[in-house]
């Protein structure tokens, strides 16, 4: 079979265009991790009408360690973080044995300590907001009715912000939180 030599340069470009994008998706899966998002069971949905059975309490929970988890709900146009005193006793109760971590509130900002390991739980409790932490690779739509599920490690200090990237109405611009990363 005759293959005119100006289709055989195209075929090994394409293929060799081919073959940078496989071994890119190979060092995307082997180097950095990046997964598909998996198909969620029934733990990722809550009703949004009762988000007091699973975030009553939203905050930050220290599972020892240096694990956490925080539970935030995104509202229009905040992120509910907790506060510490409102909420301490409350996860004294649900969560014996375990510490409660500090969080300010009022300024929407979450203290750990540096080599922390943070999963975010975080759902809506109005419309679709978005959740994105600075300089870290967590990143999630927030979607009424779902529990979106990210775990982030931080390994130096610093502030990273928590923005909404996701439009969410007229007070968007002003929905962001912050993560303060404290040296220990």
């Amino acid at each position: 079979m005759h293959i005119d030599e100006l289709e055989r340069y195209w075929l090994i470009i394409v293929a060799a265009v081919m073959g940078v994008f496989f071994a890119a998706l190979l060092a995307g899966l082997l180097i950095f991790g990046v997964r598909l998002p998996s198909t969620p069971d029934s733990s990722y949905f809550v009703n949004p009408l009762a988000l007091a059975d699973e975030f009553g309490a939203p905050g930050l929970r220290d599972m020892g360690n240096g694990q956490y988890t925080a539970q935030i709900i995104a509202q229009m146009w905040s992120f509910d973080l907790g506060s510490d005193e409102t909420y301490k006793q409350y996860f004294e109760t649900k969560y014996p044995g375990t510490t409660y971590a500090k969080v300010d509130a009022s300024n929407q900002v979450i203290h750990i300590p540096v080599g922390s390991t943070v999963t975010f739980r975080i759902t809506s409790r109005d419309v679709t907001h978005g959740f994105i932490i600075e300089r870290h690779n967590a990143n999630i739509e927030v979607v009424p009715g779902h529990i979106g599920q990210i775990t982030a490690k931080f390994e130096v200090p610093g502030e990273f912000r928590i923005l909404c990237h996701e439009y969410c109405g007229r007070g968007h611009q002003q929905m962001h939180a912050l993560i303060v990363v404290e040296e220990a």
